[in-house]
Parts: C-alpha cells; sequence; structure tokens
C-alpha cells in the first residue's frame, strides 16, 4: 500500500496496489506543481479530504479539475469532471514506498503520448 498526505495532514491517501508506473507530465500545470501522478479508478484509492478543505482549479479544455489543499497549498489529486478518471500526487508520499515504482515521462505540452 502507498499513502500520501499533505504538508498539514488534512488531506491524506491510500493506492491499495502497487501500480505500474507513475507519471511524470509535462504540460504547463504539471510543470509549475512538479506533480509525479498515480492514474487509478476511484475505486482503487482512498481519498481523505474534509469537505471543503480544497481549492480547486479547471483548467485548458475543462475537463479536469485539481485539488489543492486550503491549508498548507499542496496540490493534492485530481479528478475528471465525468468522475471516470483520477489521480494522486505521489511526490506526497514517502520517497521509500515509490522509489521502485517506474515513472513514465508523458508529454502533456505537445503530442499527448508517452515519450519512453
Amino acid at each position: 500500500m502507498i499513502t500520501g498526505s499533505c504538508h498539514c495532514g488534512t488531506i491524506t491517501f491510500e493506492i491499495s496496489e502497487k501500480p505500474a508506473f507513475m507519471v511524470a507530465c509535462n504540460c504547463s500545470i504539471c510543470r509549475r506543481l512538479a506533480t509525479l501522478w498515480v492514474h487509478a479508478p476511484p475505486a482503487k484509492i482512498t481519498l481523505n479530504a474534509p469537505k471543503n478543505a480544497t481549492n480547486t482549479y479547471v483548467w485548458g479544455d475543462k475537463s479536469l479539475v485539481i485539488h489543492t489543499c486550503k491549508t498548507c497549498g499542496c496540490t493534492t489529486h485530481w479528478a475528471s469532471l465525468e468522475g471516470t478518471r483520477f489521480a494522486v500526487n505521489c511526490r506526497l508520499s514517502d520517497p521509500a514506498d515509490i522509489k521502485n515504482i517506474r515513472t513514465r515521462h508523458f508529454d502533456g505540452a505537445d503530442s499527448w503520448e508517452f515519450l519512453d
């Protein structure tokens, strides 16, 4: 199991099974946020976030909402507005817990393809 939390601990998550890989995206927002995403169906990740604990940001094609802790400012997760896609930011996990998980680089800035 992989766990993570924002800096202040208000928002936490658990990933129930080891993911095949993490995603480092080079789109304009992911570069600025320095995120490392694990994508999963919402049922595979337990997210503990009190109601109204995050600020949200919807950008680009308006298909994703990015959540950031209101207290400490850490970007914790994103969810598709359709509710079918979800990801948590594993930069908020203990590095020892994710060290053996492959990181794939995604070209979200141009081709929308993995670069590896």
